[in-house]
């Protein structure tokens, strides 16, 4: 059956006059002008040869016709909502995004419900490994890289520089560049190491401290199982600046004294040719950083 009905914009800026009581709101609302809701509120009146609201001074109020019409079209809009809703949910899509483990657990963990908050149709899965992804495998979309680059037949995008420092409990006191001769070092054990490497022996270089044994102490593989025995008060770790962020802020942790030393950036890398759930990604992920420099 053929329905005759008035153009659907004049009645949505029926609906919206008659919920705000106001012309200027719906315009607001809408994104027009309120000469344009008012343009398409007289064209509903003329269509339906019918007077919707008397126009007062700064005021407008619904006519008895106005009245019966717009609990109608309420409803009917909520629903045709209410049903969007429903049908987009149905089309979720995903996008998978690769990290070290540690900066998985350590960074995208705490933040990843604000991208669910951005995103609500789009599901994140995070895949966690040391290794680098081959992005022709399938297994992800795109990935955090943490190193000096550059990076062949991929696009890279720029996320923020790594620093390292010392940082432990503050249950041991530490005060004094000296006090570094008495405790336990902890360490990361890097999977390649070279020059760069952020490692004691480089700290203790840079802060002038001569005299201890840098390789001395607990190694781990995991940045992870160090930060713990930090946390727990076995030692002084130099870590990552950008893992240890949310501990340090909330006293878990506390960084004694420097120096800093440079390790590698962050950078967000993926094929050339990227989906649209990656250009979400990536403003996500650089929306999240410039919210915490």
């Amino acid at each position: 059956m053929r329905r005759q009905l008035p153009p659907l914009a004049t009645l949505r800026a029926f609906e919206a006059a008659a919920r705000h009581a106001s012309f200027k709101q719906a315009a607001e609302e809408l994104g027009v002008t309120p000469t344009a809701i008012s343009h398409q509120i007289r064209l509903l009146e003329e269509t339906l040869a019918l007077r919707l609201f008397d126009r007062r001074t700064r005021q407008v109020v619904l006519t008895r016709e106005g009245r019966e019409l717009y609990p109608v079209l309420r409803d009917g809009f909520d629903s045709f909502a209410e049903a969007l809703d429903r049908v987009s949910e149905r089309r979720r899509s995903v996008v998978t995004l690769s990290a070290t483990t540690s900066f998985t657990a350590r960074w995208l963990v705490p933040r990843v419900a604000s991208f669910r908050e951005r995103y609500p149709t789009v599901d994140l899965s995070l895949h966690a490994s040391d290794d680098p992804v081959d992005f022709r495998s399938g297994i992800a979309d795109a990935a955090v890289r943490y190193g000096r680059g550059p990076y062949p037949d991929l696009s890279s995008t720029w996320l923020m520089a790594n620093r390292f420092a010392p940082v432990c409990s503050a249950r041991l006191g530490l005060k004094a560049l000296d006090d570094m001769r008495h405790v336990t070092l902890l360490h990361s054990r890097w999977r390649h190491p070279n020059a760069d490497t952020p490692t004691w022996r480089r700290w203790f270089d840079a802060a002038g401290v001569a005299g201890v044994e840098a390789d001395a102490g607990i190694s781990f593989n995991d940045d992870g199982h160090a930060v713990q025995a930090a946390v727990a008060g076995q030692g002084v770790a130099l870590l990552s600046l950008v893992l240890v962020a949310d501990d340090l802020a909330s006293g878990v942790l506390v960084q004694p004294f420097g120096p800093t030393i440079d390790g590698y950036d962050f950078h967000l890398v993926h094929p050339r040719t990227p989906r649209l759930e990656v250009r979400m990604l990536s403003e996500w992920l650089l929306d999240a950083l410039s919210q915490e420099r």
